[in-house]
C-alpha cells in the first residue's frame, strides 16, 4: 500500500486504518495477529479512544499489553486516540483532556500520541481550555498532532479561532450507503428530495478547502450501526452485483471495493476499518491499492440507492 503525507504534517500515512474499538473478545496473540496483519498489509495507522471498551482506556489497554513498539519501530507505526465523550456527557474541558491523555498514554505503553481527536462535539466547549490544554500536550511532546471528529465546518471554525495547531483531521461516518456528506452535494437545490439536504454543513468541501483529511469510519455500515452491506442481498441486491462483478475485474474482494469506493475520492481520504478479522484487513489493504474509473464509482453510488438528478 502506497502511503501519503496528510497535509498540515509531517507523517508518512496509510491510506487504511486499523480501528482496535472490537478487540475486547480478543486474547493477547489474536491482538499481536491482527496488528501483524495489518503491518503485512502496508497498514501503519492504529485508532483507538479512551472510551472503547466500555470503560476508561480498557481496549488501549489491551493493546498496549499485547503489542509493544520501541525505537525505530515505534517511529514508523502512527497511534492515534480520541477524547471527550464521558458517561452520559461530551467534556473539553482542559482538565479532562490531560487527564484523558496521560491514561491514554499509560494504556498504550507509549511516550506520545501521533494524532489527538476531539470526539464528538461538546457544545459547551470552550475553546480557549482547549487551545490551552493542546498548547501543554505538544510543548510536553506528549501529542504530535491533533484533530476531530464528527465536527461540522463551524465547530471546526470556532475551534480555529483559539487553538493554534493545525486541526488536520476530521474522522467522519462514511460508507457507500452512508454517505450523506457525498450525496447532498451531487443533488443539491433539489426540492423536495431527501437526498439534497445538506446534514453537515458541507464538510466534504471544507475539508478540501482547509487541507484537512477525513477518516471514513465504519466503512461497510448500511447506515447509523445497522449492520454491513456487504452480501445483504435483501436490501441491496444491485449493490452487491455491481460489488462482485468489479472486484473480479479488479482481482480483489467486495471488501476491497469498498474501501476503494472511499480512497477514489480526490479527498485523499483515509479509512478506518472496525473489524477484528485479520483475512479482512488484508482483503481492505489491496482494495486501497484499487484505482476505480468513473463509471464504477458512479455504479457503486447509484445501485446503493443515491441519485443522480
Amino acid at each position: 500500500m502506497t502511503t501519503f503525507t496528510p497535509p498540515q504534517t509531517t507523517l508518512d500515512a496509510s491510506r487504511v486504518i486499523l480501528g482496535l474499538m472490537r478487540i475486547t473478545d480478543l486474547d493477547a496473540e489474536e491482538i499481536r495477529t491482527l496488528v501483524g496483519t495489518a503491518r503485512d498489509s502496508g497498514i501503519n495507522v492504529f485508532d483507538h479512544a479512551d472510551i472503547y471498551g466500555g470503560a476508561p482506556h480498557v481496549c488501549e489497554q489491551l493493546f498496549g499489553d499485547a503489542v509493544t513498539f520501541s525505537g525505530a519501530d515505534r517511529e514508523s507505526v502512527i497511534i492515534q486516540s480520541k477524547v471527550g465523550i464521558r458517561s452520559g456527557s461530551f467534556d473539553f474541558s482542559k482538565e479532562h483532556i490531560l487527564a484523558t491523555v496521560e491514561g491514554s498514554l499509560k494504556a498504550l505503553n507509549t511516550e506520545y500520541l501521533d494524532i489527538l481527536l476531539l470526539h464528538r462535539p461538546d457544545t459547551l466547549v470552550e475553546p480557549e481550555e482547549v487551545a490551552a490544554a493542546f498548547d501543554e500536550l505538544q510543548a510536553a511532546g506528549k501529542v504530535r498532532n491533533f484533530g476531530v471528529s464528527n465536527h461540522t465546518p463551524g465547530q471546526v471554525d470556532l475551534l480555529k479561532r483559539y487553538v493554534t495547531q493545525p486541526l488536520a483531521f476530521n474522522q467522519v461516518q462514511l460508507s457507500i450507503t452512508h454517505a450523506p456528506i457525498i450525496a447532498s452535494g451531487i443533488a443539491a437545490n433539489m426540492v423536495g428530495l431527501d437526498q439534497s439536504i445538506d446534514r453537515d454543513n458541507g464538510i466534504l468541501d471544507y475539508a478540501r478547502l482547509n487541507d484537512i483529511t477525513l477518516q471514513a469510519w465504519s466503512p461497510f455500515q448500511k447506515g447509523f450501526f445497522d449492520g454491513v452491506f456487504l452480501g445483504d442481498r435483501k436490501n441491496f441486491p444491485d449493490l452487491n452485483d455491481a460489488l462482485d462483478e468489479i472486484a473480479a475485474a479488479h482481482g480483489v474482494t467486495p471488501t476491497g471495493i469498498a474501501v476503494a469506493w472511499i480512497t477514489r475520492h480526490p479527498a485523499t481520504m483515509q479509512v478506518v476499518l472496525g473489524t477484528t478479522k485479520p483475512e479482512r484487513v488484508a482483503e481492505s489493504a489491496a482494495g486501497a491499492g484499487v484505482q476505480l474509473s468513473r463509471e464504477e464509482w458512479y455504479r457503486l453510488f447509484t445501485t446503493a440507492g443515491h441519485i443522480l438528478p
